[in-house]
C-alpha cells in the first residue's frame, strides 16, 4: 500500500528549529541539534554540518516549504542556502524548556571551565577549580547568555569575578631576541605589555625573559617583527605561569 505524501512537505526527525518572522511571515530552517551554537561561534564552519536540509520552511515539524515568492517578497532572492544563513544568523532557536535548561547549565559548566583553565590567584600564582569558579559565578549571579560564544562570556566573567576575588590571567612567559641596535628603543616600546622582566642579558643580541598577558601577545609578536624587521625573535617559554596544586578560597 502506498502512502501519498504531497511534494510540499519534508518529514525530518532529531531537528533543532531557527525560525526569523520577515513581511509579516514566518520562516523555519532545520538544523542539527547542538550545531547552531557552534556556528555562531566560529567553530563550526561547515554549514551541511549545521543543516538537515538547505530548504526554508514555513513550518518545519509539518514539513511545509516556504513557497518561491515569499521568499523573493521577504529576503530578496530565493537563493535557499543564502536564506538559510541569514535565519541561522540572525533566528532564534526553538528548544523546549528542558533543553534550554540544559542546554544554560552545560554553558555554565563550559564558562567556568574555561576561566579555570586560563586564571590563578595571583599571589599564589595557582589555579581555581572548576568547582570553584562555578560557585563565585553563582555568588556573583551570572547569566548565561545564549547567543554569546562561552569563550566570550568567559573573559566577561573574569572581569566581574576580579571585583570580588583575587583572580587573573595566567600570565605567558615569553623571550625576546633583539637586535643590540633596536633593542634598548624597542625595550620602552614593549615595557607597556610586560608584567614583569625575569632577565635582562646584553651580548650579541638583547635576551629578556618576561612575563605577559596572554591578550597582549599578537600585538607583541606584531610589535618585534615590524620594528626588528624581522630579525628579532620572540620564543614562548610557558604558556602559563602556574605553581603546582589547586588555590582553595578561604
Amino acid at each position: 500500500m502506498s502512502i501519498f505524501t504531497p511534494t510540499n512537505q519534508i518529514r525530518l526527525t532529531n531537528v533543532a528549529v531557527v525560525r526569523m518572522k520577515r513581511a509579516g511571515k514566518r520562516f523555519e530552517i532545520a538544523c542539527y541539534k547542538n550545531k547552531v551554537v557552534g556556528w555562531r561561534s566560529g567553530v563550526e564552519k561547515d554549514l551541511d554540518e549545521v543543516l538537515q536540509t538547505h530548504s526554508v520552511f514555513v513550518n518545519v515539524s509539518k514539513g511545509q516549504v516556504a513557497k518561491k515568492e515569499d521568499l523573493i517578497s521577504a529576503f530578496g532572492t530565493d537563493d535557499q542556502t543564502e536564506i538559510c544563513k541569514q535565519i541561522l544568523t540572525k533566528g532564534e532557536v526553538q528548544v523546549s524548556d528542558k533543553e534550554r535548561h540544559t542546554q544554560l547549565e552545560q554553558m555554565f559548566r563550559d564558562i567556568a571551565t574555561i576561566v579555570a583553565d586560563k586564571c590563578v590567584n595571583p599571589e599564589t600564582k595557582r589555579p581555581y577549580t572548576v568547582i570553584l569558579i562555578e560557585r563565585a559565578m553563582k555568588d556573583i549571579h551570572y547569566s548565561v547568555k545564549t547567543n554569546k560564544s562561552t569563550k566570550q562570556q568567559a573573559l566577561e566573567v573574569i572581569k566581574q569575578l576580579k571585583e570580588k576575588m583575587k583572580i587573573e590571567r595566567a600570565h605567558m612567559r615569553l623571550r625576546f631576541l633583539l637586535p643590540v641596535s633596536e633593542g634598548k628603543k624597542l625595550k620602552e616600546k614593549l615595557k607597556p605589555f610586560i608584567k614583569v622582566i625575569e632577565s635582562e642579558d646584553y651580548d650579541q643580541q638583547l635576551e629578556i625573559v618576561c612575563l605577559i598577558d596572554p591578550g597582549c601577545f599578537r600585538e607583541i609578536d606584531e610589535l618585534i617583527k615590524k620594528e626588528t624587521k624581522g630579525k628579532g625573535s620572540l620564543e614562548v617559554l610557558n604558556l602559563k605561569d602556574v605553581e603546582e596544586g589547586d588555590e582553595k578560597l578561604e
